[in-house]
């Protein structure tokens, strides 16, 4: 964090500063990490005592004192020696914090700050964005999937003197969401990268959606820039939504930002990157699956419009070997080929995990499919669509998971050319029995579900099985 006096820590928070006890003053300086989980503090840190939703932070407080905090946000004073900032609202506190200390860091004149969003795509965007903006100064990046209003301050508050580039993801999970990180923010250039079904069901429909993803942008200045994705029409229309300058990325003429000689393949995908101005360069892309060339391009374009230049975009693009773990991980190749990618599921992402299986696949392919969360009405259609997706694209061998998931093997099987290569389990445990009988040398393994169908675990365990040639 930025250096801070308790006092201006105190008058940013809108806290009052209690120190008696302790030897510190209103002078006295902090510039430890925040943190929000007391197993996270470090000596100097400073622990945010939030009220959750199953734990109040406070019962931890004695613990990140023991670790080494030295300064305390909380909702009411606790008799540890420490001094303590009493805030109104911890997580209020907190938000109000990140802002001072990013209005700080862009008083300096040099952090640049580029918000990333979009139905999907957000954290392997931002991990290429982090490594190519990593080569060209100090930079500091969402952690994990750090994007809503807890990790999006955290984020921000990693902030040194020294930062020139913040990465920062910015989830929602409700209209507003983004608007009230992107106020705390203020970044410099907006990416929107998809709008798609996930979290469709949480918004109350894909319009919502538009809605909250297109906040990223509406606040944006003429001195900002504005990333969008042409190829997607509802986000391409966020264009009439901002005043920023508009950079456009994508694969049809239009975009500024683009590839052609897209060659996919089981070690990744090699394209040629095409910048404002006629600049290009061939990538060899290790992310597996052509869908991510889209998030190289996001990242490509908010880089070029940070100025950064295109043999350094291009080497942190090569230098990323994978999207995020349980993010289309390979996680064996010999004798059956793994891919993990059982984080998050939606209609988008799990049309382009099957057409990427059906695409590398040199002999039989197997999906191991589960249920997609938060889709609201939407669910049960959007599960048939995969059961037919699935039967299009010839998967050799079908496996769904979990009654929530039930329908793409009833939709795949009512599909009459079908006998016998749609296969349902209830459970993992017997879907990982199947698999042992079934899989071969030879084949290539796809592994995809949201985060609460846990195969992200079973694929895992598929990967080690079988990078050990059992």
């Amino acid at each position: 964090m930025i250096a801070l006096q308790l006092s201006e820590i105190a008058r940013a928070t809108g806290g009052t500063l209690a120190t008696d006890g302790t030897d510190a003053t209103a002078d006295t300086v902090v510039a430890g990490p925040v943190e929000t989980d007391s197993r996270d503090v470090v000596p100097g840190g400073v622990f945010v005592a939030r009220r959750g939703e199953a734990m109040d932070g406070h019962d931890f407080a004695a613990a990140a004192v023991e670790k080494g905090a030295v300064l305390l946000l909380v909702e009411r004073v606790l008799p540890l020696p420490v001094p303590q900032v009493v805030v109104a609202d911890a997580t209020e506190a907190l938000a109000a914090l990140a802002a001072e200390v990013v209005r700080r860091g862009k008083a300096g004149g040099r952090l640049k700050i580029v918000g990333i969003t979009g139905s999907n795509g957000k954290t392997t965007t931002k991990n290429l964005l982090r490594e190519i903006c990593g080569r060209a100064g100090a930079t500091v990046a969402s952690r994990a999937s750090f994007n809503n209003e807890v990790g999006g301050p955290l984020t921000m508050l990693e902030i040194t003197e020294d930062t020139e580039y913040l990465v920062a993801e910015m989830g929602a999970s409700h209209i507003g969401d983004i608007a009230r990180l992107v106020s705390l923010a203020h970044p410099d250039v907006g990416v929107v990268l998809k709008v798609g079904l996930a979290h469709a069901g949480e918004f109350g429909g894909i319009e919502r959606t538009v809605t909250a993803k297109s906040e990223m942008v509406t606040d944006l200045v003429p001195d900002d820039v504005a990333v969008l994705n042409r190829d997607d029409p509802r986000v391409a229309g966020m264009a009439e939504r901002t005043s920023a300058t508009v950079l456009w990325f994508g694969l049809t003429p239009e975009a500024q930002v683009t590839a052609t000689d897209i060659d996919a393949t089981a070690q990744g995908t090699t394209f040629v990157l095409r910048l404002p101005g006629g600049e290009s360069r061939e990538v060899r892309f290790q992310v597996l699956g052509e869908h991510h060339v889209m998030n190289a391009l996001a990242a490509a374009a908010a880089a070029h419009a940070l100025g950064i230049g295109i043999d350094t975009i291009v080497e942190g693009l090569v230098a990323v070997p994978r999207a995020e773990r349980w993010r289309m991980e390979v996680l064996a190749t010999d004798p059956v080929t793994v891919v993990n990618d059982a984080y998050n599921a939606s209609p988008d992402s799990m049309a382009a995990a099957l057409k990427t299986l059906a695409q590398i696949g040199p002999r039989r392919t197997i999906a191991v499919l589960g249920e997609m969360t938060e889709l609201g009405d939407l669910a049960g259609e959007e599960h048939d669509r995969v059961g037919l997706l699935a039967v299009r694209l010839n998967i050799d061998q079908l496996l769904v998971v979990g009654e929530g998931a039930k329908r793409i093997h009833l939709s795949a099987e009512a599909q009459g050319s079908w006998n016998g290569e749609s296969l349902y389990a209830p459970t993992i445990e017997e879907a990982e029995a199947l698999l042992a009988a079934i899989v071969e040398p030879g084949d290539t393994v796809l592994v995809k579900s949201s985060n609460a169908a846990g195969l992200r675990h079973l694929g895992d365990r598929l990967g080690e099985r079988w990078s050990r040639g059992a």
